[in-house]
């Protein structure tokens, strides 16, 4: 077979296989008339093309049916993906994407409870400069990458978060344990989290939730800034545009539903 040949087979298979994949939920799994409709290829071609495939166990047929569903091969091809994943790289294109876009400071960090802790952070060199540092840890409560996580984690971790206190840090620091739980389901329903001057007096930031594979909050990106460059109305704006970037980098940590 010549290697032209080769390649269109080889496209073939996989486009065999990415169709049981895109319907996984097909209840039984699909025959062998249906991959060949959808495909566009004869029955024998369908049956060439997915020898390899169940050899390597990326499909499977059922004995009794002949119906395909994706194999094993598939989970042990997508956790050794996994566990090549570093956060910080997934992340990085992003992170740069959306500070050339809003010229603002932008902070990744992941949830170490009762803290969030920054692990990258991708400024603007123009402006004054956020006193973050990487490794650094701070609040879950007023801070919007820590509300971002928490409006996501189970109502008992966050009772928990409450139970152990609501410290004012400024002014506008939420303190009241109903109102902190109203903040939490206001952010589920936009998709974003806003700090209105709650960690810092002059500070502004709109953050993000960020879902890996199994769709489990994991960390939370943000846009920071101060109060004359982030007023009130420039939040809705930044909003759509850090969830944007959240979603793009969940789905790069294989996060189906983002």
């Amino acid at each position: 077979m010549s290697k032209r040949n080769q390649s269109a087979s080889l496209r073939r298979a996989l486009t065999v296989l990415e169709h049981v994949r895109d319907h996984a939920g097909h209840e039984g799994g699909l025959t062998l008339t249906q991959l060949a409709e959808a495909v566009g290829v004869s029955k024998s071609t369908v049956l060439r093309l997915t020898v390899p495939l169940v050899e390597t166990r990326l499909l499977e047929r059922d004995r009794k049916s002949g119906a395909y569903r994706l194999g094993h091969g598939t989970l042990q091809l997508g956790q050794a993906y996994l566990a090549t994943l570093d956060l910080r790289a997934v992340a990085a294109e992003e992170s740069h994407r959306l500070m050339s876009e809003v010229r603002e400071t932008v902070h990744l960090v992941v949830y170490d409870p009762p803290h969030v802790v920054y692990i990258d952070k991708v400024e603007n060199e123009t402006n004054v400069r956020m006193a973050s540092r990487i490794g650094s840890r701070g609040p879950v409560h007023c801070t919007a990458v820590g509300k971002a996580i928490l409006a996501w984690q189970p109502d008992e971790d966050v009772e928990e978060v409450i139970s152990a206190g609501l410290p004012e840090l400024t002014r506008h620091t939420i303190t009241d344990p109903r109102r902190f739980r109203a903040e939490l389901a206001a952010v589920r329903r936009r998709g974003y989290a806003v700090d209105d001057r709650e960690n810092e007096p002059e500070v502004r930031c709109v953050g993000a939730p960020i879902f890996n594979h199994n769709d489990a909050v994991v960390a939370a990106i943000s846009v920071s800034g101060l109060t004359s460059r982030v007023p009130a109305a420039r939040v809705r704006e930044l909003g759509p545009l850090v969830a944007g970037a959240a979603a793009r980098v969940s789905r790069k940590l294989g996060s189906p539903s983002r």
